[in-house]
């Protein structure tokens, strides 16, 4: 599968290697280039410096190509509107949108997008893990 991860924070670059791993192919945007230094030096996919909202730059990134784009930059607001570029302007096939407001991920969800809210993800192990007895 061909997919472009806009954000190499913790979870792209982790995404981005577990794929890498697999051997899809993989292009990694980041308008940080400093933020590449989390990937592997075994990854074997494109580093791209880019902004994941400026049309030109995702058409150098190879969106035109890709299976699958990955909206995981810190930014909500980032990551809604570049997925919907993806989906709306280049229709790529695969959208995934991280959105760390869960009312906004809800939101998002209901207007098309496959969203995941850490928060909402969290708070669920967390409650899990306190009404479990504790262990020793």
């Amino acid at each position: 599968m061909n997919v472009l991860i806009m954000g190499c924070g913790r979870l792209g670059a982790r995404v981005a290697t577990l794929l890498d791993q697999q051997g899809h192919q993989l292009t990694v945007m980041d308008t940080n280039p400093a933020s590449f230094r989390r990937l592997p030096e075994s990854f074997g996919g494109t580093r791209f410096i880019g902004n994941g909202m400026d049309g030109p730059a995702l058409e150098r990134a190879g969106i035109r190509e890709v299976d699958a784009f990955l909206a995981v930059t810190q930014g909500d607001n980032r990551n809604y509107f570049a997925s919907q570029m993806a989906r709306e302007v280049y229709g790529v096939k695969r959208v995934l949108c991280r959105i760390y407001d869960p009312v906004r991920e809800e939101i998002f969800r209901e207007l098309g997008l496959e969203t995941f809210s850490p928060t909402s993800l969290g708070a669920g192990i967390m409650v899990d893990m306190l009404l479990k007895p504790a262990k020793g």
